[in-house]
């Protein structure tokens, strides 16, 4: 009769124990904001999504426990822990972290201990899971990728600088990232061993192992690119970039009545609704059992530039049903041409059709959305992430929407209202056949496909996310995010979408 083995333990500790010195700042760099959200809550929300991960210690900068004290009551995570005062140095910081992991311990009894600075926001779920499965194996894992830089050695002669001494062969160079994975007994004994040496100082627990417990082997598991620390003043830029550019997979419903359940006696509003996936979203809200109000200027007269129309709208809605939880708009225009051959009027309706009635949506619908905690959608398109020749005004407005989504997610939160942006790839809307004719069969996503995400956006706890739509996807007709790599690959062949 086999005996069921309990797994160990997996604790995720974040040290965060920086000043924020090195970019400039007057608060620690984990505290800075980046994509509406401090850089550590985006460190968190990693971990505390990863079902590899049982529970997470916070090692945070002497002073400031009570900032992630605020920050963690009000993202509401459940698997923090502990959040104590880091020391003066790394291995210090390290060594609290040890003991704390101590406590609640039978004795002979282990876990699993993965060691994260906080500054390194973008990692991903994949590397996670990969050191977890290592330490079912080794007793130290460290995470790192391919240097794609040439590493020299030098050597400083006086006044004259620095000399090369040696070029290292570049195929058996790393770059070293975090996090980095032990078995507790391990880096606990290896930092007992240290302790005896008067001379012990060690920027990463991985080489306080190699050193002291030099029999140990130290499995590699590969890291991502995009894993970067927030070190620099630029980092800060990269980061705040590569989050925006980055989609987010909206969880589907398990079924067919989970849709319904979820939606029957909820009211939703959509601008832009008289075609397209504005109509397409409030035809599959209604199948669901919700009260829908789709507006649009060819089928209810509501004209989304006209702030009136939008009060009016959205009052008529509440006062019929009494509630409003999701606002949508899809409502805008595509105008095609060189900025200095384009009218005023042009001009003018698109950044009123495109900008200022967004805004206006959003102003008129928060008071309503804070009564629900419900969710403003907004909608951008590809070309957000580089402006191209003939669509600056398109381009630039869609590129507003983005930073508007954020800024709101992030202003509106301590309300319980959330909002997000859908990124669809070209889509088959009556505005882009205006705009550009019949296009190849296939080659375009169906409206149909983007609601549907859209449905599911609606009814997930995100915010502050852009999530990209995509052809690609069999099961949805869409694709799901698939994280930093597909963002990055896009970006260099944008093509417009709404």
């Amino acid at each position: 009769m086999s005996q069921h083995i309990a797994k160990p333990r997996t604790t995720a500790v974040i040290l965060a124990g920086g000043t924020g010195q090195r970019v400039g700042l007057s608060i620690p760099k984990q505290l800075l904001k980046i994509a509406g959200k401090a850089v550590i809550e985006h460190t968190l929300t990693t971990f505390e999504n990863a079902d590899s991960i049982d529970d997470i210690i916070v090692l945070m900068a002497p002073g400031y426990v009570p900032d992630i004290e605020k920050i963690v009551a009000k993202a509401g995570f459940k698997k923090v822990s502990k959040i104590i005062e880091g020391g003066a140095t790394r291995n210090e910081t390290t060594e609290r972290a040890i003991s704390a992991l101590g406590e609640g311990l039978a004795e002979g009894e282990d876990a699993n201990v993965l060691f994260h600075d906080a500054v390194r926001p973008l990692l991903s779920q994949r590397v996670i899971d990969d050191c977890v499965t290592a330490l079912e194996r080794y007793q130290a894992v460290d995470v790192a990728i391919p240097s794609a830089d040439t590493i020299i050695v030098t050597r400083t002669h006086g006044e004259d600088g620095e000399f090369i001494t040696e070029i290292p062969d570049r195929s058996r160079l790393r770059r070293g990232q975090t996090p980095q994975a032990f078995k507790l007994s391990t880096i606990k004994r290896a930092y007992e061993v240290a302790a005896g040496d008067p001379n012990f100082q060690a920027t990463d627990d991985c080489s306080v192992v190699l050193k002291y417990l030099p029999d140990v082997p130290i499995h590699v598991v590969a890291g991502d690119e995009y894993n970067m620390k927030v070190t620099q003043p630029v980092d800060v830029f990269i980061a705040d970039k590569l989050f925006q550019l980055a989609s987010t997979a909206a969880p589907e419903q398990v079924s067919e009545e989970a849709y319904r359940e979820l939606l029957t006696g909820k009211t939703v509003v959509v601008f832009g609704g008289s075609y397209g996936i504005g109509k397409d979203i409030a035809e599959l809200a209604e199948s669901y059992g919700a009260s829908v109000y789709a507006l649009g200027r060819s089928t209810t007269g509501t004209h989304v530039e006209n702030p009136e129309e939008v009060d009016d709208a959205l009052s008529k809605a509440y006062a019929e049903t009494g509630r409003i939880d999701y606002v949508v708009n899809t409502a805008g225009v595509l105008r095609i041409g060189k900025l200095a051959e384009t009218d005023n009027a042009t001009i003018e309706e698109a950044l009123k059709v495109n900008y200022l009635a967004p805004v206006q949506i959003a102003r008129s619908s928060y008071k309503y959305l804070s009564e629900t905690k419900g969710q403003l959608l907004l909608y951008t398109s590809s070309s957000y992430t580089r402006g191209r020749a003939e669509y600056s005004l398109y381009s630039s407005t869609k590129a507003a929407m983005v930073n508007l989504t954020q800024a709101l997610s992030d202003e509106w939160a301590g309300d319980g209202v959330r909002v997000n942006c859908i990124n669809p790839e070209r889509t088959a809307t009556p505005m882009r056949t205006k705009a550009f004719g019949q296009e190849p069969t296939g080659s375009l996503l169906s409206s149909e496909a983007v609601a549907r995400t859209s449905l599911d956006v609606l009814l997930s706890e995100l915010t502050g996310h852009v999530i990209d739509v995509r052809q690609q996807d069999p099961t949805a007709g869409a694709a799901r995010a698939s994280g930093f790599e597909q963002a990055l690959a896009s970006v260099l062949d944008r093509q417009d979408g709404v």
